[in-house]
């Protein structure tokens, strides 16, 4: 995933944090901020020390830009988005990964209405 379709600095990240609700399921926690002025959708990864050590975070994060770089055709367009991994991330396997976020990102209406019918 390129760079511009990265949420970085942390005033970003405190924007997201602060002007937007938050959707969860048991892995996966995902704030969503519309962003209309943007061409694209921006994405930040939060994968905290209780997941696990330096090898299970980055793996976490290996299978979650995997996922949404997989769901970008599907994904809402101008919207900064963030998923923090929860403990149990670490357990999952990539299509479990896979699973999870397409059940927050419904949860969190990131997902264009044809790709919600399409996958049921």
């Amino acid at each position: 995933m390129r760079k511009s379709y990265r949420v970085k600095k942390e005033q970003d990240f405190q924007t997201v944090f602060d002007a937007s609700q938050s959707v969860a399921n048991r892995n996966f926690v995902v704030y969503r901020l519309d962003k209309p002025g943007q061409k694209h959708f921006r994405v930040g990864l939060s994968v905290g020390k209780k997941v696990g050590n330096a090898v299970m975070r980055n793996q976490v994060k290996r299978y979650i830009r995997q996922s949404i770089t997989e769901l970008k055709p599907d994904l809402l367009q101008p919207v900064d988005f963030l998923v923090i991994a929860r403990r149990g991330a670490n357990q999952l396997t990539m299509a479990e990964t896979k699973q999870n976020l397409i059940h927050v990102f419904k949860l969190a209406k990131l997902l264009k209405e044809e790709a919600d019918s399409a996958s049921e």
